[in-house]
C-alpha cells in the first residue's frame, strides 16, 4: 500500500474514501495523541517535554477536525452556495486549544485521556502562546464574526495576513512602554498548515501599455517584480454544529529566493535579498508607516492580501466553467474598515484586464460584490494613500481608479449639478494637502452597503463623516451593531458563571443569548444573588493568581475592581481615569476626603500604545508613575491600588472580565465607532460608567438606567462647545478637584520632583484637550460618587450586575452575522 494517500491515483477506493476521523472517544483519544507525540514530534511518552505534549494535543484536535472541514469544501464545492468572503487585515483570536475542544465537543475526552497519560492538561493549556495578529478591537470582532458564521454554517472564508510577529508584546522600564517582537511562531503553529501549491503572485510597480485584442484597445500591466503569498488555513470550528469553516492566512515568499551564482562568488547577503525583501511584507503588523518606506509596506502588505484573496476564490472556490457575470451571486467581499479597500480595483483589473469583460459589466459586478463597513468617526483615521505612492506601486488600479472616480463625478453632476465644492468634497481624489486617493470614499462608491457598528455612530456615518454621500444614496447606509461571540466571552473565559446559567436555563443560551432575559426574573432571589455574587469573588481569586504567576501584585480582598481594558487612544481617554485616581489620591491626602468614607478600590488598566504614538506613551508612563507613588504611601493602603499588567491580550482579557465590577467606557461622546469591551463587560455582569457614546448608548437602553452610571455631554453638546471655542483652561480654574489633581502632576508628585517628565500631557490638557477630558471631569466625578453608593449597597449592586447580564444577549455576535446576512449580504446558512 502507497505510503501516502494522497499520491493515489483516483480511482483508488483510498482516494476516494471519506476523511474519518479518529474515534470520539477517550481510548481513542489517547491512541491518536501517542501517535502524534511518536510521529510528529519524534518522541515518547518518557522523553517528551510539556511543549512536545501540548504539539501533539493540537494536532489530535486538529485531526477531529479536519476530517469535517474536507467535507465541509466538498460540499461547498457541489452545492455552490453564496460565500461570505470577509477581508480584514487583523484576527485578534486569542488562544486556540479550548476553544476547539469546546466547539467539538472533546473537551471531557481530552481530559480524561490526557489523565490516563499522567499529564494534567491544565499544564498544557499554559504552553499555548496567543498569535497577535491584530491591534485590538478591529482584529477580535473579525475573530468574533467568523465564529459565529462557522456557528451558524454560513459558507465563510476569513482572509487575511499570516503576519511573522504580530502587536508587539509590551513591556515596562521605569513605568515606560517598550516593545519587543512577538514572535508567536516560535514553537511552532499546530492550528495552521501551509498549502504552497495554492500560492498565488502577487506583481507590483513596473507600467501599463495598451494594445489591440482582436479590434478591441485593451490595457495590461507589465509589472516590475513579484512575489508569492503562500496561503496557510487555519480551521474554524463551529459551535457543536460539525461545520468547520476556513481562515486562510497569506506569508509573503520570493519568487527567486536563492541566487547560487552570487552565494557561490562570496555575497552571501545579497544571494537572499530577494527572499528578504518579499519576506518583509508579510513580516510585522502595521509596521512603522511615519517614513515613506513605512508607508509603501503597508500598502504593499494592503495590496498582497487582497490579490492573493480574490484570485484565491476567482481560480479555486468557483468551478472552472464559472460564468463570471454570475459572481454576485456566490460571493461577497466585506471590506473591514479601509485596509482591504485595494480589492475594488483589483477585481476591476481582473474581470476586465484578465477576464475581458467590459468595462461597465465588470463594474456592475463589482458594486455588488462588495460592503464596507467603517469602524471610526476620527478624520485621520479614514486612510488615503498618495496618487504618487498608488501610481508607483500599483499603476494600473490608478488608472482605475481614475475611470472610476471619472464616471462617479458625472453621476454627482447629474444627481446635484455643477456644484464644485460638493463635487471636489465628494472626489475619490483628494487635492489637499497633497493629491491622493481617499479610499472610505472609494469603498462608499463601490460598496453595496456601508454599515456603521452602532446607532449612534451609523446615525454619525450618514450625518456627517459620509453625509454626501448618503444624500445620493440614501438606501446605501444601513447599521449592524457589533456583537461578541459568547462562546469565547462567557462560556469558556467564565465557567462558574456559564454553570450557574445553565444551571438555571438551560444549554441552549450559548447559541441563542437573548435566552440570558431569564436570568431576570432571578435577580430578585436571594439565594441566586448570592451564588452570582460567589461567582464573583472566585473569579476575582483567579485573577490575583494569574497576576501573581506574571509576577504582578494580587488583587486586594474587598476591594472594588474598577477596570479600563482597551487599546491607549487619546479618544478613549485614560487621562480621564487617571485624573480620577489623582483626585481622589489627592483629596485623601490632603484632608479633603474622609477616608473612611472612600470605597476601597483597585484601579487595572490594560492597553497598548502604538509605537509611534508619542501622547500615548506619555499617559500609559503616568498611569504607572501614579500607581507606584500611590502603592508606596501608607495614607491610602487599603483604599487605592493601581494596576497595570503588562501585554494586554485576548488571554489576559479572559481573565479580567469575568472579575470586573466596573466597566470604564468613558470616551467623549461621538468619537467611539462602537467599543465590543462594553459589551463584554457587561455580559460577564460588570456595570458600566459611560458617555452616550458607541454601542453604550444601545448598553443603558437594554439594561436601564438603573444600572448603567451615565454621565458628560452628549454629542450635540460636544460640537456646541466646539463651536463656541473649547478653553480647557476655563474648566481647570472653575474647579477645585480638578485644579488639585493637575497641579499635584505638573509639581512632579509623580515623577521624583521632576516638573519636565509630564508637562508635555499637562500642557496638552490645558492648552488643546481634543478629546475634552477637562470638561467631562465634574460630571464623571459625580458619577464616579454614584458608584459608589450604589456598590455600599452590595445586594442592590449585585441585583443590577444580574440584569446586565440577563439584558446584553442582544450584544451576540450571532445577532450581528443574522444582521448581516438580512441587511447586506443576502447570503443564507448551509446544512
Amino acid at each position: 500500500m502507497p505510503e501516502n494517500t494522497s499520491e493515489l491515483r483516483p480511482t483508488h477506493p483510498l482516494a476516494i474514501a471519506p476523511v474519518v476521523a479518529p474515534a470520539a472517544s477517550v481510548d481513542g483519544f489517547a491512541k491518536q495523541f501517542l501517535q502524534n507525540l511518536n510521529f510528529d514530534q519524534g518522541v515518547t511518552l518518557s522523553t517528551s517535554d510539556v511543549n512536545d505534549q501540548y504539539l501533539a494535543l493540537a494536532y489530535t484536535v486538529r485531526d477531529y477536525l479536519m476530517a469535517r472541514w474536507f467535507d465541509d469544501r466538498a460540499q461547498q464545492k457541489t452545492q455552490q452556495a453564496k460565500t461570505v468572503c470577509y477581508l480584514s487585515a487583523e484576527y485578534l483570536l486569542g488562544r486556540q486549544l479550548d476553544n476547539n475542544l469546546l466547539a467539538a465537543r472533546l473537551t471531557d475526552i481530552a481530559t480524561e485521556a490526557l489523565a490516563q497519560c499522567g499529564i494534567d492538561i491544565d499544564d498544557l493549556r499554559q504552553v499555548e502562546i496567543e498569535p497577535g495578529l491584530g491591534n485590538g478591537g478591529l482584529g477580535r470582532l473579525a475573530a468574533c464574526f467568523i465564529d459565529s458564521l462557522a456557528t451558524m454554517s454560513v459558507p465563510t472564508i476569513g482572509y487575511g495576513i499570516r503576519y511573522e510577529y504580530g502587536i508587539f508584546r509590551q513591556a515596562f522600564a521605569d513605568g515606560q512602554q517598550i516593545e519587543q517582537p512577538d514572535a508567536w511562531l516560535r514553537m511552532g503553529s499546530p492550528w495552521d498548515f501551509a498549502h504552497p501549491e495554492a500560492a498565488q503572485t502577487i506583481s507590483f510597480a513596473g507600467t501599463t501599455e495598451t494594445y489591440d485584442d482582436d479590434g478591441v484597445e485593451r490595457t495590461r500591466w507589465v509589472p516590475e517584480w513579484n512575489v508569492l503569498a503562500v496561503p496557510y488555513n487555519m480551521m474554524v470550528p463551529g459551535y457543536h454544529n460539525g461545520r468547520v469553516n476556513t481562515l486562510r492566512l497569506w506569508r509573503a515568499v520570493a519568487t527567486n529566493a536563492f541566487d547560487l551564482h552570487t552565494f557561490n562568488s562570496g555575497d552571501y547577503v545579497q544571494s537572499v535579498r530577494a527572499q528578504t525583501f518579499a519576506e518583509n511584507i508579510s513580516k510585522v503588523l502595521y509596521p512603522e508607516d511615519s517614513t515613506p518606506q513605512g508607508k509603501e509596506l503597508r500598502l504593499q502588505q494592503q495590496y498582497f492580501f487582497v490579490a492573493a484573496s480574490i484570485a484565491d476564490f476567482i481560480e479555486n472556490v468557483l468551478p472552472g466553467d464559472f460564468d463570471l457575470e454570475q459572481l454576485p451571486e456566490r460571493v461577497i467581499f466585506q471590506l473591514n474598515d479601509t485596509h482591504p479597500v485595494i480589492g475594488v480595483p483589483e477585481l476591476m483589473r481582473v474581470l476586465v484586464d484578465e477576464k475581458k469583460l467590459e468595462w461597465d459589466a465588470a463594474w456592475a459586478i463589482t458594486q455588488k460584490c462588495f460592503a464596507y463597513t467603517c469602524h471610526t468617526l476620527l478624520p485621520e483615521a479614514l486612510e488615503v494613500w498618495s496618487v504618487d505612492l498608488l501610481g508607483r506601486l500599483l499603476p494600473r488600479h490608478l488608472e482605475i481608479i481614475y475611470r472610476i472616480n471619472d464616471e462617479f463625478l458625472l453621476e454627482v453632476r447629474e444627481r446635484f449639478g455643477d456644484d464644485e465644492m460638493l463635487i471636489r468634497n465628494m472626489s475619490i481624489i483628494g487635492e489637499h494637502p497633497y493629491r491622493s486617493v481617499r479610499m472610505a470614499y472609494l469603498a462608499t462608491v463601490a460598496g453595496s452597503k456601508v454599515n456603521g457598528v452602532a446607532e449612534l455612530h451609523s446615525q454619525l456615518l450618514r450625518d456627517n463623516v459620509l453625509k454626501d454621500f448618503a444624500a445620493m444614496w440614501p438606501d446605501k447606509f444601513t447599521n449592524v451593531t457589533n456583537g461578541v461571540t459568547p462562546r469565547r466571552f462567557l462560556r469558556l473565559a467564565n465557567p462558574d458563571l456559564s454553570a450557574l446559567i445553565t444551571e438555571a436555563l438551560g444549554a441552549g443560551w450559548t447559541v441563542d443569548l437573548e435566552r440570558l432575559r431569564g436570568l431576570e426574573a432571578l435577580a430578585d432571589d436571594a439565594d441566586f444573588r448570592e451564588r452570582f455574587a460567589a461567582v464573583k469573588v472566585s473569579n476575582k481569586r483567579r485573577l490575583s493568581r494569574v497576576l501573581e504567576a506574571r509576577g504582578e501584585d494580587a488583587l486586594d480582598d474587598g476591594h472594588m475592581l474598577d477596570v479600563m481594558i482597551k487599546r491607549l487612544h487619546e479618544y478613549k481617554r485614560q487621562t480621564l481615569k487617571v485624573l480620577h485616581i489623582v483626585s481622589t489620591y489627592e483629596g485623601i491626602v490632603s484632608g479633603r476626603l474622609d477616608i473612611a468614607d472612600v470605597q476601597a478600590r483597585t484601579f487595572l488598566f490594560g492597553a497598548k500604545a502604538a509605537p509611534g504614538y508619542g501622547m500615548a506613551k506619555r499617559i500609559i508612563h503616568l498611569i504607572n508613575a501614579v500607581g507606584e507613588v500611590v502603592s508606596a504611601d501608607e495614607r491610602v493602603q487599603g483604599k487605592l491600588k493601581v494596576l497595570y499588567p503588562a501585554n494586554y491580550n485576548v488571554t489576559l482579557a479572559e481573565s479580567i472580565i469575568p472579575a470586573a465590577d466596573l466597566s470604564e467606557q468613558i470616551s467623549l461622546a461621538g468619537k467611539e465607532a462602537s467599543g465590543t469591551g462594553n459589551m463584554k463587560l457587561a455580559l460577564n455582569g460588570a456595570l458600566t460608567i459611560g458617555t452616550d457614546d458607541g454601542a453604550n448608548v444601545e448598553i443603558r437602553k437594554l439594561v436601564g438606567d438603573d444600572n448603567f452610571f451615565l454621565f458628560g455631554m452628549s454629542e450635540p453638546e460636544v460640537e456646541a462647545l466646539w463651536a463656541e471655542g473649547y478653553r480647557p483652561a476655563d474648566f481647570y480654574q472653575g474647579d477645585e478637584r480638578l485644579r488639585s489633581a493637575i497641579d499635584l502632576i505638573a509639581a512632579g508628585a509623580f515623577s521624583g520632583g521632576d516638573r519636565t517628565v509630564f508637562e508635555p500631557l499637562v500642557s496638552n490638557l490645558l492648552y488643546e484637550d481634543r478629546f475634552m477630558a477637562l470638561a467631562d471631569f465634574s460630571s464623571y466625578l459625580d458619577a464616579q460618587d454614584r458608584v459608589d453608593a450604589a456598590y455600599a449597597d452590595q445586594d442592590g449592586w449585585v441585583r443590577a450586575a444580574i440584569l446586565n447580564v440577563a439584558r446584553s444577549g442582544y450584544f451576540s455576535s450571532d445577532r450581528a452575522m443574522r444582521d448581516y446576512l438580512e441587511r447586506i449580504w443576502h447570503a443564507t446558512p448551509v446544512s
